[in-house]
């Protein structure tokens, strides 16, 4: 049965009026914690849920940044993201390509193994690697967060580039190959960067996992409070302040707002790459 125009849009009306509230029941905490951060101690307590505030404080985030001693956790954070997407990303596209393009005795067994993977937790896999980081010296080192962290999305990353390396045209690497170029060539000069939306999609999803990793940075510093990250200077800081919670608010923001902007500047990137990936 057909329905006419007037009985469609009505639907679509609905349907966004639907999603819009979600996005804003969804969005309410984050809200929340801005408004919460600018308030004062008495309105903080005397507004409740209100995520409002007619004075703000900003004096609120300048106080959490020295008392937490966020700058250092910040460049922590900073150099353990960045190590983490670059080793990321250059593997798991370098792996990515090898599946996709290469035929190999055993390939859909290592297919089918590195895809297990996925369902192992890591906690049940933290205290051989924990081993392995103690036995290489790397212990209490940012290199130590930036291997273990750098490890958990290959198999991720690796399935992305796979799936999107899949659906360039042959043609492009027979041409260049006729031109002289070897495998590695090829690689390099060609596929790569035609891979940028994947590229984006996998550096965001390697930076987002790593700015919000706490139980890595936490094992793997537990002695070495200097090298914690914002997640784990958060949950000190969290400890230390548990009735200032406006401090608190402003420690959150500040914890969370990089990576949102992050990905608000890459999500374009982030859904090509992901069309990409699913294509055929």
């Amino acid at each position: 049965m057909r329905t006419g125009p007037i009985a469609r849009t009505g639907r679509r009306g609905l349907l966004y009026l639907a999603l819009t509230a979600g996005g804003l029941l969804w969005l309410y905490p984050f809200l929340w914690a801005i408004g919460g951060s600018l308030k004062s101690d008495d309105d903080f307590f005397a507004t409740g849920l209100d995520p409002f505030t007619t004075h703000p404080q900003w004096s609120n985030y300048s106080q959490a940044w020295e008392e937490g001693d966020f700058g250092r956790y910040f460049l922590n954070t900073v150099l353990f993201a960045g190590g983490t997407v670059v080793l990321t990303v250059l593997a798991t596209a370098m792996a990515g390509y090898v599946l996709a393009r290469t035929e190999f005795p055993g390939r859909k067994a290592v297919l089918a193994l590195i895809g297990a993977t996925l369902f192992l937790p890591h906690g049940y896999t933290i205290i051989p690697v924990f081993d392995l980081i103690q036995r290489l010296h790397l212990l209490n080192t940012l290199w130590a967060l930036i291997i273990v962290q750098s490890a958990s999305g290959m198999v991720f990353g690796t399935f992305l580039f796979m799936g999107y390396f899949s659906t360039i045209d042959r043609g492009l690497e027979e041409a260049a190959r006729v031109d002289g170029a070897d495998f590695h060539q090829v690689f390099w000069r060609i596929m790569l960067p035609l891979s940028g939306p994947m590229l984006a999609t996998v550096a965001l999803f390697s930076c987002i996992n790593a700015w919000n990793s706490f139980f890595v940075p936490l094992v793997f510093t537990l002695s070495r409070p200097d090298l914690h990250t914002l997640t784990v200077g958060m949950f000190t800081f969290l400890g230390e302040n548990s009735t200032a919670w406006t401090l608190v608010c402003a420690g959150s923001v500040i914890t969370l707002l990089p990576i949102v902007a992050v990905f608000l500047g890459l999500q374009r990137y982030f859904v090509n790459g992901l069309a990409g990936a699913v294509k055929e």
